[in-house]
């Protein structure tokens, strides 16, 4: 069977990464969707294997290809739970590694474990996350985070900025530009030209009309009507307590979410462990667990393995 290489980091090493993905590695349902190629400090992941007790099931469902990082030994192996600089220069180079293979050809796709901002800021790495590295890596501009859980599909104009600051980004200007990105790189993923795609209101039953709250009047409805002039299947605005129920239902491919928490509570409260992180506009497609680094059961063996494995099998689809 010609199954796809899909690369796999295990983020920062004393988070539950190196857990959850040789939890996930040790899934029949991952090794019969991909060919695993781990990215990430050999020590570290086999310590979490036999801690786990997986080594040898991990071995009998055959050899995973494996990428060491060389930043961490046998003797080096990081506490659980404990932010380092080590740690952060290991996720980091990582990183690094899997995204070379990626523009090389030699993995299809990425997923990737959760990384701290706190250890990457120790060792000097001089950006805050996942998306930031990989479009510097890449040279891409301003790369998309696409949230799937089962058939819901969210954007999100805004994320890390205060809910003060997002309610002024939703300008035409802003919403028509964004959502023309977003628009293409769906129809990319998808396969499909003309995927419909619906915008979220900003305020309560969309300001009822301007009662309160105008900026459906002056702003969203606006860029709707200059994107269906250009021949997008764009619609909306639509009331936020109910466009993405609907979209659950299939009745769009995609919802444009406003704000951060619009898009997060609507994904999480479907399914929490298995809304996955997609990140678009990339040379290759990225997928990512939707939780942190864990650090208060790092080391413990308790770990979900859900959003991992998801991310796993969501990127080996898409590749």
């Amino acid at each position: 069977m010609n199954l796809p290489p899909i690369g796999i980091t295990f983020g920062d090493p004393a988070g539950i990464g190196p857990e959850i993905v040789a939890r996930a590695v040790a899934d029949p349902r991952v090794r019969t969707a991909c060919q695993p190629v781990v990215c990430g400090d050999r020590a570290v992941f086999a310590a979490a294997a036999r801690q786990l007790g997986l080594t040898e099931r991990i071995a009998a469902l055959g050899e995973v290809t494996f990428v060491d990082s060389g930043v961490i030994g046998e003797g080096e192996l990081p506490v659980p739970g404990e932010v380092s600089a080590l740690g952060g220069r290991a996720a980091y180079v990582a990183l690094q590694n899997c995204t070379e293979l990626a523009l090389a050809g030699r993995v299809r796709a990425m997923a990737t474990a959760p990384i701290s901002k706190e250890a990457l800021q120790a060792a000097g790495v001089p950006f805050i996350g996942h998306t930031e590295i990989l479009a510097e890596l890449t040279g891409s501009a301003d790369p998309l985070t696409l949230f799937v859980v089962r058939d819901l599909r969210v954007f999100f104009l805004s994320r890390h900025v205060s809910l003060r600051a997002a309610c002024e980004l939703v300008t035409k200007e802003n919403l028509a530009g964004f959502t023309r990105r977003a628009y293409r790189e769906l129809a990319r993923l998808l396969g499909d030209p003309a995927p419909k795609v619906a915008i979220a209101g900003l305020n309560p039953h969309c300001g009822e009309n301007g009662l309160f709250g105008d900026e459906e009047l002056t702003a969203i409805a606006p860029a709707v009507r200059e994107l269906q002039a250009e021949g997008l299947a764009v619609f909306g605005p639509y009331p936020a307590d109910s466009i993405f129920y609907r979209a659950l239902q299939g009745e769009f491919a995609a919802v444009i979410s406003l704000y951060h928490d619009q898009g997060h509570i609507a994904t999480k409260m479907v399914d929490f462990e298995r809304t996955i992180s997609l990140t678009l506009g990339l040379p290759f497609v990225r997928t990512s667990v939707d939780h942190g680094t864990a650090f208060d059961i790092a080391g413990k063996g308790i770990a979900s393995p859900v959003s991992m494995i998801e991310a796993i099998l969501t990127a080996a689809k898409f590749a």
